[in-house]
């Protein structure tokens, strides 16, 4: 498979940053309990995470390529699952404020890994389509 190297629009990807971010959010909402199925409320918020680190890197970096900005999204995700193995009491003071919790996470699941590998992999599909699609219409 040949890795796309594309010149994002940071426009762009500020606006899917804010609606990933807004989903996560939604989905991790106690609201959300009364309307959304116990899978989607499980898994979403993790997925959208590591869409939106993705996300990130993409609007840091706009002219990196797909494949490198999936690894290093993949790479951040991974590690700050597994920073939660480690827990002085600095830093389980700050998961426990709600920003600190969104970002670093609160304890090791492993599924999580999974999440992050899709949410990843959402970003790169979504990359891929869009580098074919801009393609096909020339």
């Amino acid at each position: 498979m040949k890795v796309f190297r594309m010149r994002r629009s940071r426009l762009v990807y500020a606006g899917w940053i804010a609606v990933t971010i807004a989903a996560g959010l939604v989905s991790r909402s106690s609201r959300a309990a009364s309307f959304l199925p116990d899978f989607i409320r499980s898994y979403a918020g993790d997925t959208l995470w590591a869409l939106m680190v993705f996300l990130i890197l993409g609007f840091l970096f706009p002219r990196a390529k797909t494949g490198v900005i999936g690894l290093a999204a993949l790479g951040i995700s991974f590690g700050v699952e597994i920073s939660q193995l480690y827990e002085a009491e600095w830093i389980n003071r700050i998961r426990a404020t709600r920003v600190g919790g969104l970002v670093l996470g609160r304890g090791w699941v492993t599924t999580d890994l999974l999440c992050y590998a899709v949410g990843v992999g959402l970003g790169v599909m979504g990359e891929i389509w869009k580098k074919c699609r801009v393609s096909s219409d020339r």
